[in-house]
């Protein structure tokens, strides 16, 4: 019975391990918005102090992703520290980006967190079983391990995610993305991740552009 169990935990793991734990819900763009290339954009991860590590990840892939499409992009962690924005009001902080050059953000905020306790009822195997029908015990064992192999609990987390990419100085509302993430398991796989879906995104809606494929283009 156990062995069962095993093969049907492994499957799961396999299978979870070659989908996408992360998806998109809704996204929106601005009517009147065209494609522009930005000089520089920071990527402001609004993540719970005392998951540090998790808005570490998350803007450090955002930035990557950013790169490879030929943007200059910033942490703003890297870039400013932790409480580089603590105290400060509206215009001090706008003036703040507009000195070191930033013409465009990127937020990332964590909505929700929810755990769900779900029942996954026993496995009905199928497999030929014709090499125990000869002996009385084989196949009795081979059918009980199959009808009564008990069912068990897991605990389902998803993670509610916004992303906004704002227009500076003038703080004008361009796109706005809406995921959600299905058990994504560390924080590295889920930034990883969450970073290529979003700005594959954007280049869908227009929103930015392969810069490496305008320049190839253009000589």
């Amino acid at each position: 019975m156990k062995k069962y169990k095993w093969i049907s935990l492994v499957l799961i793991a396999l299978l979870t391990g070659c989908s996408s734990t992360s998806k998109i819900t809704s996204s929106w763009k601005a009517p009147d918005i065209q494609v522009r290339k930005y000089n520089k954009i920071m990527v402001l991860a609004l993540i719970n102090e005392k998951d540090r590590t998790l808005q570490e990840n998350m803007e450090k892939h955002m930035v990557g992703d950013l790169e490879n499409l030929g943007y200059n992009a910033i942490s703003s962690l890297q870039e400013y520290g932790p409480k580089a924005f603590d105290k400060m009001d509206e215009n001090t902080a706008i003036d703040k980006l507009k000195n070191t050059g930033v013409d465009a953000v990127i937020t990332i905020v964590l909505l929700d967190k929810r755990k769900e306790r779900k029942y996954v009822p026993g496995t009905m195997y199928y497999s030929p079983y014709g090499f125990y029908y000869s002996r009385f015990w084989g196949y009795r064992s081979a059918l009980y391990n199959r009808i009564y192999e008990p069912g068990y609990y897991v605990i389902d987390t998803k993670d509610f995610w916004e992303s906004n990419v704002y227009d500076m100085p003038g703080q004008k509302l361009v796109y706005s993305v809406q995921t959600q993430s299905f058990d994504p398991g560390s924080s590295e796989s889920l930034a990883h991740e969450y970073g290529r879906l979003i700005v594959k995104d954007m280049v869908k809606n227009d929103i930015l552009t392969d810069q490496h494929k305008n320049v190839a283009s253009n000589e």
